[in-house]
């Protein structure tokens, strides 16, 4: 708490970033003054900053959060040797990575612990050190989340897409915004980023979402109700299976995200976690 102070010049800034209130952590800086029997921040409108004594302070508490954080990362290594690299992935970026590219990996003796989970469950996975890296997508106006970090693995879309019997399968031109927003629509359930990233740019638009005909709870349940029901399905463009679907231009509209690896906040991430890294990224 105290170096978070510091380095953020505000307690406010700092209790976000250890997840405490601020009155919490203004008392247990308070106690530390006591302890040191001297003020170590100066305090005003603009904010906190260390005095004298407290960069005294500052300096060696960083010496021993670094030495921490090197012995977790030693530790870390310890606990890796001769296990699986434990992966979650959300649904659609399972479908869309992770099958031909996990059975290379392990036929190269790297053993792979897979999880699908949807994308904020694998982000908890990844924070709270169940999982050593996430896969997931990203959404609009999302908020950084606390304890991971992430990285752009690919740029993608979320696409309209039809089975090859739909009146659209054979149109020549976009279909119009108009009639994208009265067709029913086979959807991912509400916690999908698909469904998230569609339904805010629509907002953001001034639009409501089209009506639904049925919610799906993964990709593979929302392309076989499309088919099932020879209807339009909302699914990212790198999930389309060639022969099963035609994507569908809509006019005046696009959906663009991106799918994201998430990896631990403090540290850098392993050999084993590095070489899935790599070979996923060779699969784009």
């Amino acid at each position: 708490m105290f170096c978070a102070a510091a380095d953020l010049g505000s307690f406010g800034r700092a209790a976000v970033r250890c997840h405490v209130s601020q009155p919490a952590i203004s008392k247990r800086l308070a106690s530390l003054e006591t302890l040191a029997g001297v003020r170590l921040f100066e305090r005003s409108r603009q904010g906190v900053k260390l005095t004298h004594a407290g960069r005294r302070v500052y300096e060696e508490a960083r010496r021993v959060l670094d030495q921490s954080e090197l012995l977790e990362e030693v530790l870390l290594g310890l606990r890796r040797v001769g296990g699986p690299v434990r992966l979650a992935c959300s649904h659609s970026a399972a479908d869309a990575f992770t099958p031909g590219a996990l059975g290379t990996l392990e036929y190269h003796h790297l053993a792979i612990e897979l999880v699908t989970a949807n994308s904020q469950v694998v982000r908890d996975l990844v924070a709270n050190g169940s999982a050593d890296l996430g896969l997931v997508a990203s959404r609009p106006h999302h908020t950084p989340y606390p304890g991971v970090r992430e990285l752009l693995l690919c740029e993608d879309e979320v696409v309209c897409a039809v089975p090859p019997d739909h009146p659209w399968a054979v149109r020549k031109s976009a279909v119009p915004l108009k009639k994208f927003l009265s067709t029913p629509l086979v959807v991912r359930d509400p916690s999908s980023n698909a469904r998230w990233t569609v339904e805010t740019v629509l907002r953001d638009g001034g639009f409501d979402p089209p009506p639904l005909l049925v919610e799906a709870s993964t990709p593979a349940a929302a392309r076989q109700e499309a088919i099932e029901r020879c209807a339009p399905v909302l699914i990212s463009k790198r999930e389309l299976i060639s022969g099963d679907f035609t994507e569908v231009a809509i006019s005046e509209v696009s959906f663009p995200r991106g799918y994201m690896f998430v990896l631990p906040a403090i540290g850098e991430p392993d050999p084993a976690v590095e070489a899935l890294i790599e070979r996923l990224r060779s699969r784009i």
